[in-house]
């Protein structure tokens, strides 16, 4: 395990954990949502506005990163903390899926993928091993291992297949994250030498297929372990069901992360589950598109009966959004086409998340979570409701 990587469990509602993640840039409570700065930055806000809404860490991409502005101009620059002057702890996710959902005429094989940049065209190669250089230029505090994440629906038999593939690229980004480690790569500019890794449990919806991802990805002894295949289109239902037998296969004293969930219910069905950190591009994304998520439910903020509605997006809301600006000048602003709407909706919306997760960790902590979970789910709904 990394030398400054360290995760305690500080208190249990049932499968619910509070705990503390200790990374190089700093110290997160769980469970923890990260905001997504796809490309170092989150979309319509600085980084003194993310510190004002309480993020603790970030999420950045290294598919994105890699293309532009490139993963050698950053090493050259210090790493992604100095380039993007985020300070605190940042995750890279491996690539993989935006791989497979983006690049143009993808073709997977056994040492990796080769693509063409989604940007202009030019031909690109991502392996295991390259992956885990790339991200170690960029310096992140948590990395991810090369994973095949297929689609949904997805057959058994893909969806095995991609499993497998998941160990064998496992296996392989493992033991190049060590040689890093160890120093036996000095032709890899490394701004953070202390960096840990996660490995992926894939398996789509076949719970046979999960436990083989679990029982081989542990075996590989990774930092932490991530949830990952889910939330890509099949039944919420579903996703609920994999991750309650998933997530306690996985070792207790090691931080659990679910990829890419989700709608605020989401989250706290996932910490009911076992789950300790969480990342979607939903509160940001709905944000720019009129959408603010509430404690009743997400509004639209388009919509003509706010057009003369002074009150604040959500009452109960402390962000400062809310504490200045009413529904119809939000409204206004968002019709109007005004930059101001995406930054003043975004921050609105990643206050709600992370205060959301604030409230679950509380409830953890006093042995309460039981009743917010229930209380949670009574008052908010996930379809829109003006």
């Amino acid at each position: 395990m990394s030398v400054r990587f360290r995760f305690d469990v500080t208190a249990r509602d049932g499968l619910a954990r509070r705990g503390r993640l200790v990374l190089p840039h700093g110290t997160i409570d769980t469970p923890a949502f990260m905001p997504v700065g796809t490309r170092g930055a989150v979309k319509g806000v600085t980084v003194e506005q993310l510190h004002d809404v309480g993020a603790e860490i970030l999420l950045a991409n290294t598919y994105h990163l890699h293309l532009r502005p490139g993963d050698h101009l950053i090493a050259r620059a210090g790493g992604l903390h100095r380039f993007t002057g985020w300070q605190l702890p940042i995750l890279t996710d491996s690539g993989g899926y935006q791989v497979f959902s983006l690049a143009a005429r993808a073709k997977v094989g056994e040492d990796g993928v080769v693509f063409r940049s989604h940007i202009d065209g030019s031909p690109h190669t991502l392996t295991p091993e390259s992956v885990v250089d790339i991200q170690a230029r960029l310096g992140s505090d948590i990395t991810m291992a090369f994973d095949q994440c297929p689609s949904w629906p997805v057959t058994r038999d893909e969806a095995a297949a991609a499993m497998e593939r998941t160990l064998r690229w496992g296996r392989r980004s493992r033991d190049r994250f060590l040689e890093l480690a160890a120093g036996r790569a000095p032709d890899v500019l490394r701004p953070s030498p202390e960096q840990a890794q996660f490995g992926i449990v894939q398996g789509g919806t076949y719970i046979e297929l999960r436990d083989l991802s679990v029982q081989g990805t542990v075996g590989l002894d990774f930092d932490a372990y991530a949830i990952g295949g889910l939330s890509v289109g099949e039944p919420v239902e579903t996703m609920y069901d994999i991750v309650a037998h998933t997530a306690p296969l996985l070792p207790d004293d090691r931080p659990r992360y679910l990829m890419g969930t989700g709608m605020p219910d989401d989250l706290v069905e996932s910490v009911a589950r076992g789950i300790d950190l969480f990342d979607c591009v939903l509160p940001t994304r709905n944000a720019r598109n009129g959408q603010l998520f509430t404690r009743k439910g997400p509004i639209n903020i388009k919509n003509a009966r706010f057009a003369e509605d002074q009150d604040p997006p959500d009452p109960d809301c402390g962000c400062p959004t809310c504490r200045r600006c009413s529904r119809a000048y939000l409204r206004h602003l968002f019709l109007s086409g005004e930059m101001t709407a995406a930054t003043l909706n975004t921050l609105h919306n990643l206050y709600f998340y992370l205060d959301t997760m604030r409230r679950v960790r509380k409830a953890i902590e006093f042995g309460t979570f039981d009743s917010f979970k229930r209380e949670f789910l009574e008052t908010y709904s996930r379809r829109q409701t003006l």
